[in-house]
């Protein structure tokens, strides 16, 4: 009796380990043919734009994508998804011009579509392929491009410093500001986000706030207000999908300044490492506090993610 409760035990272990394994499915938007490295091991003899790999037991993976057109170069980054699911990434050029691997979707195992006759489906190996190829070419270090989105954002905000009102819609990639002064001056235009709009300005510009207690590096010079903070937080959050929010959030950003502790905040909204990387990469220009960043570091469960910050910063001298 003892003996078959043993075993009993061990196959149920066994199903609940099978259980537990994932699916991830590749491809390229323009159809460009890659090879897929999971932590160290190439998974794909010949270069496919379409890819499923199966019965992934872990819940992290080191990735690297090899373009069979070298001149395209790699792409290294680290991922992260839900257990027992279908998760989808695809692979991407961003609105810089660079190549990115952008989640997009997914499905509980058994809720999952069967996948097209043009997907390579390959079963999970730790075995290098015998013919595996020379990974030579130079490596691209991933980042988030923000998707087009047809989301819309209204924000009041004031600067008591100087009495200025600002409205500001957004809408899609623009965002159309109205501002009003003592004497009744309104002015309009279009501002696209960018990383030097987030720059120092020169201290004659406007008066700055004074933030008690920080002696630091000022990134720009009048953070939002609490209760505008809290407008912003429900405004991003309330979008259905992680690619509206994040479009939102990037419009938000460049048109004001944050604390260091607001921008933790926000990127906290958002489930994905890399969507948290590159939110905090672009909100750096947006920030009153920039000696503060580090604080940003235990939002990130990967060092790779806080280096590649590090880094980031440390090329954004003024």
């Amino acid at each position: 009796m003892k003996k078959m409760l043993v075993l009993l035990s061990v196959i149920l272990l066994g199903i609940q380990i099978q259980a537990q394994k994932t699916n991830l499915v590749f491809f390229t938007e323009q159809g460009e043919r890659f090879y897929l490295v999971l932590n160290g091991i190439q998974q794909n003899t010949e270069p496919q734009s379409n890819m499923m790999i199966t019965d992934l037991p872990a819940p992290f993976y080191k990735l690297k994508i090899i373009f069979e057109d070298t001149l395209l170069g790699a792409i290294n980054k680290n991922i992260a998804f839900g257990q027992e699911t279908e998760t989808t990434f695809i692979i991407k050029k961003s609105i810089d011009n660079e190549w990115i691997v952008r989640y997009m979707n997914e499905l509980p195992l058994g809720q999952e579509p069967p996948p097209p006759p043009t997907r390579q489906v390959i079963v999970y190996s730790t075995v290098q392929p015998a013919n595996a190829i020379a990974i030579s070419n130079p490596v691209i270090t991933a980042t988030m491009a923000t998707p087009p989105a047809n989301t819309s954002v209204g924000l009041p905000v004031s600067d008591p410093g100087t009495g200025v009102n600002t409205n500001m819609n957004i809408d899609g990639t623009a965002i159309n500001t109205t501002t009003t002064t003592a004497v009744n001056t309104t002015s309009s235009g279009n501002t696209t986000p960018s990383k030097e709009a987030g720059k120092v300005k020169d201290a004659k510009e406007s008066p700055k706030y004074v933030m008690p207690g920080y002696t630091g590096p000022i990134g720009c010079p009048w953070p939002v207000t609490p209760d505008e903070f809290e407008k912003v937080k429900k405004s991003i959050y309330s979008k259905s999908t992680e690619d509206s929010r994040l479009s939102a959030a990037r419009q938000v950003i460049a048109a004001n300044c944050f604390l260091c502790e607001q921008v933790k905040a926000i990127i906290l909204l958002f489930g994905f490492e890399d969507t948290r990387l590159e939110l905090a990469k672009y909100a750096y220009g947006y920030t009153y506090d920039i000696g503060n960043y580090y604080q940003l570091n235990d939002a990130f469960t990967f060092e790779s993610s806080i280096k590649e910050l590090n880094e980031y910063i440390n090329s954004f001298r003024w």
